[in-house]
């Protein structure tokens, strides 16, 4: 168990210190503990934390958020991705009056609420009549989103995806998305839990230059302080707004979901990606990252078992075993051999404190790893694990 944290580097409870990756689940994106965004923290809980009316400090995040995300309108805060994608779908089904949505089938969790969690494993306690409503094609696959459109006419209210996970946007799909979107009277909905505040300050739709209707931002938007944010056109976000008659959408509703100190945290978060070069660090750090990694697997033999995949900025990392098949044995025995080496690293996913040393050191680590890796490919990985494999979160035992 983790006890402290100080950039990139945390202390377990009993004092081992480690240099840590993906942290937060990608949300610690300057760092632990960073100066700047703690003193904001500070300042903001002398004045109260929670009141009955808006505080000047969420019209100051909302003011903030809105200057950046090009074709965001209105927006909304609330303390989590789930919340704000499954508002989002709430809006798009009052907006067009229709039931289903259309998500990609790659990306692995867009929500915990029904509607997305009756696609996975573990779908225990879900009506019937829910999975029924949520259809999946293939990312990239433009043709696929043609065909479910055609199967079922006049019934997608959304298409909802992450506009890059691993694989880059194959030219002209997430265009051709919104076209199609437009054409057939859906809205296309954006999760930028992960390439906001990574792919580019104004989100992966900037660096794509496709605006979608409706997006979603959390993660590195307030460095760890628990925050999201649901965002975009008037049209459909006022529809939850009680501006009109007709604006009858209960979109969310969440004691904390204003908590200043939240706010405030994003609000010098922000600041800081604005004055400072975050991103390019991102970029330049995961590519020293990357490359010390694939020397490190050919140079153990197992460049082919072992692979970083993704942007520089979001680097991930797939193990296979002697089959070449994904293997969360061989996986478990890596993120092992790493902690031995002092690294923590479910991914490979840079912050803004990660320095130069640290780099090296993690390279030195992962060829550490990879020898041990190499050595469980020809005598087995059981005789190597201390304990049993891992395996994700929503999948059955």
């Amino acid at each position: 168990m983790l006890a402290r944290g100080q950039g990139c580097h945390v202390w377990d409870a009993d004092g081992n210190e480690f240099i840590e990756y993906g942290m937060g689940l990608r949300a610690v994106t300057l760092g632990h503990a960073c100066p700047r965004v703690v003193e904001a923290v500070r300042a903001s809980l002398e004045l109260g934390t929670n009141f009955n009316r808006p505080a000047v400090t969420e019209l100051e995040c909302a003011e903030a958020l809105l200057g950046i995300i090009e074709g965001a309108e209105m927006v909304k805060f609330t303390k989590d991705g789930s919340t704000a994608n499954t508002a989002a779908l709430k809006l798009a089904r009052r907006f067009t009056g229709r039931d289903h949505v259309a998500i990609a089938a790659e990306h692995p969790f867009l929500s915990y609420d029904d509607w997305f969690i009756c696609t996975t494993d573990l779908d225990g306690g879900i009506p019937a009549s829910v999975p029924p409503l949520t259809l999946r094609f293939r990312y990239n696959d433009l043709e696929g989103v043609r065909a479910l459109f055609e199967a079922h006419p006049g019934k997608i209210a959304a298409v909802m995806l992450e506009a890059a996970r691993v694989d880059e946007p194959a030219p002209g799909f997430l265009a051709g998305l919104r076209d199609l979107c437009r054409a057939e009277g859906a809205v296309l909905i954006f999760d930028e839990m992960i390439t906001g505040f990574r792919w580019h300050l104004g989100g992966a739709q900037k660096e794509y230059g496709v605006v979608p209707d409706l997006s979603s931002f959390g993660k590195a938007l307030a460095n760890g302080f628990a925050l999201s944010a649901l965002c975009g056109k008037r049209e459909i976000m006022r529809l939850g707004s009680h501006e009109r008659r007709e604006d009858d959408v209960f979109l969310l509703s969440t004691t904390h979901g204003a908590e200043t100190p939240a706010l405030a945290a994003a609000i010098e978060t922000m600041k800081i990606y604005r004055e400072e070069p975050v991103i390019e660090h991102l970029y330049r750090q995961g590519a020293r990252l990357a490359f010390g990694a694939r020397q490190a697997a050919r140079r153990w033999g197992v460049e082919k078992q072992f692979e970083v995949v993704g942007r520089p900025c979001s680097l991930l990392f797939v193990t296979r075993g002697p089959d070449g098949k994904p293997s969360q044995s061989f996986r478990t025995l890596f993120l092992q051999e790493l902690s031995r080496g002092g690294v923590l690293a479910p991914s490979f996913l840079v912050s803004y404190s990660h320095a130069d040393r640290d780099i090296d050191r993690t390279i030195e680590a992962i060829d550490r790893a990879l020898a041990i890796y190499a050595r469980a490919l020809n005598d087995g990985v059981d005789r190597h694990l201390v304990g049993p494999p891992t395996r994700p979160v929503t999948e059955r035992r």
